[in-house]
């Protein structure tokens, strides 16, 4: 067998299974059909919703991961067990943040078809996007429209 062959055949499948894992992105549309988002989540990578309390203030976390290109809910980070907060018994392990607040680990929820719609807050609330260090508001963009988030991809 020629060598090159077999290395080029190789270094194809690598580069396939690469743009594979890198082909999911996670797109937020206003309802009007207007992109506000558009950003690359490589298989195994996370990303976090953010906002803050529409009565406290306090900022509360979300995040989810790629799962073999399925959305999935992973994480919630919330300082205090004000309206609409709290742990669900079975729904993940709470353990303490070390500030006064508290983690919900190990939720482990898919996001039935991949997406859902959310209703941006506005300034004061502030709905963001972060994507490693990139962050978008979704209430800067469209604030109370609907938003829908959704996790796109080769398999979906």
């Amino acid at each position: 067998m020629n060598p090159w062959i077999g290395g080029g055949l190789s270094a194809l499948l690598l580069f396939s299974a690469f743009s594979a894992a890198a082909a999911h992105e996670l797109v937020a549309t206003a309802e009007d059909g207007t992109e506000i988002a558009r950003l690359p989540v490589s298989e195994g990578a996370g990303w976090c919703v953010l906002w803050n309390h529409s009565v406290e203030g306090f900022p509360v976390t979300d995040c989810y991961e790629n799962r073999d290109g399925r959305m999935v809910l992973v994480r919630s980070r919330q300082p205090d067990f004000a309206a609409g907060l709290g742990h669900i018994p079975g729904r993940g392990r709470q353990v303490s943040d070390g500030a006064g607040g508290y983690w919900i680990l190990d939720i482990d929820e898919p996001v039935p078809g991949n997406a859902y719609v959310l209703r941006p807050g506005g300034a004061p609330v502030d709905h963001r996007l972060r994507v490693g260090d990139t962050v978008v508001s979704l209430s800067q963009a469209a604030a109370r429209q609907r938003v829908r988030i959704e996790l796109t991809g080769h398999d979906n």
